[in-house]
């Protein structure tokens, strides 16, 4: 398996939208970002999400071969044997990562954080393995990312604060909509389209926040417009107009997370989620993240 097959299984053009969901976590903690191990912890759920997109197409090789031959198992690039060893083991060293950026107040390992890391691994082979015909994936997949609010989090606090907590509702609802119109790319159409009612209601938390915090009616408002984008792409529904809205939306969530960075108060942080949102846009165009 050369590099570049590696970097198409892990879809490592979504790793910005990784690192900025840990700026959340981290920041919203009490972490800083001049803290050596944050850099660590970004590497470590980076290694989380990489084996689980390994994972994803380990275990759907026979559906792949039926809808998309040209994914790199059934097209004879790389054995299910080795995308499955090095998925799992990419998620062996994401918890080792995350014990080693973590520390509780007796100096050893955060146990929340490796409790947490745990959970996190669980929910993502549970999401890998059954996700296809499973109305409930698209909340399993919406509980992986907010594990990676809450990893980060617990490396640096022993509790969660309720900034998070609610981030985390806001964060689990953009998934849910996300995940179902992914769900339907592979037919490049859409049908109903009721569960994007969702997507409102990060926007209302956002406005929540920004009363509070002007600067960010600025970052809700590019997040909002991207919402609204891919909306109008899956209503259109023209050919190529879901894998788009999909990308978009992957994307997006790094613009959420700047809209909860900005309404926390860490404006430097929200800025570099918006460079997060570029950056997966810029990155999907050379290699595919979905």
């Amino acid at each position: 398996m050369n590099l570049a097959l590696a970097l198409r299984l892990g879809r490592i053009s979504n790793l910005p939208t990784v690192w900025t969901n840990v700026l959340v976590g981290f920041l919203l903690a009490g972490g800083s970002l001049a803290d050596p191990n944050l850099p660590l912890l970004m590497a470590a759920l980076s290694a989380f999400y990489v084996g689980g997109m390994f994972l994803n197409d380990a275990f759907d090789r026979d559906f792949d071969a039926k809808y998309r031959p040209e994914r790199p198992i059934p097209a004879g690039q790389v054995s299910a044997r080795t995308v499955f060893v090095t998925g799992f083991a990419l998620l062996v060293l994401g918890t080792v990562g995350v014990a080693a950026a973590s520390r509780g107040p007796d100096g050893m390992p955060a146990w929340r954080a490796l409790a947490s890391a745990t959970a996190l691994a669980a929910l993502i082979v549970l999401y890998d393995a059954h996700h296809k015909n499973n109305p409930f994936s698209p909340l399993v997949m919406g509980l992986c990312r907010v594990f990676v609010y809450v990893t980060a989090s617990y490396s640096v606090a022993q509790v969660l604060p309720n900034s998070l907590i609610a981030a985390s509702g806001a964060l689990l609802c953009h998934l849910i909509g996300l995940t179902y119109i992914a769900k339907q790319e592979h037919l490049d159409r859409m049908g109903n389209l009721w569960p994007l009612g969702l997507l409102a209601l990060p926007v209302a938390y956002g406005m929540a926040l920004a009363l509070s915090e002007p600067v960010a009616w600025g970052l809700l408002g590019l997040y909002a417009g991207a919402l609204a984008f891919a909306i109008s792409l899956l209503r259109r529904r023209a050919p190529g107009d879901v894998p788009r809205a999909v990308v978009i939306l992957i994307a997006g969530m790094s613009l959420l997370d700047a809209v909860v960075l900005a309404g926390s108060g860490h404006v430097l942080a929200a800025a570099l989620a918006v460079i997060g949102f570029v950056l997966t846009l810029a990155l999907q165009k050379f290699v595919s993240g979905t």
